[in-house]
């Protein structure tokens, strides 16, 4: 599912676009810190491990450009406590 999954940089945002809804994950950015704030999977596509998706992919985009991660939304906390890969990762305040 993760190759259905694009980049909206103008609404700073990784879009998955089914045809009953848009599920997707919104950033900020500030200098080399990406600040994951929401994810939000639309009733119609849940059940489908699109918030894991979408998280992994902002994740690993934030890692190619060589980003750090702030993770406000608690499902991007909880995913990157749940996978130790994206630890180092995290921002330290």
């Amino acid at each position: 599912m993760g190759e259905n999954i694009t980049h909206n940089k103008s609404e700073h945002r990784f879009e998955y676009v089914a045809t009953e809804a848009t599920a997707y994950i919104e950033y900020e950015m500030d200098g080399e810190v990406m600040d994951l704030t929401h994810t939000i999977v639309p009733k119609a596509l849940e059940g489908r491990g699109l918030g894991g998706s979408l998280v992994k992919h902002a994740l690993n985009y934030a890692r190619e450009n060589g980003f750090k991660i702030k993770p406000t939304c608690w499902f991007v906390d909880k995913f990157i406590k749940k996978f130790q890969d994206y630890q180092d990762m995290i921002q330290n305040t």
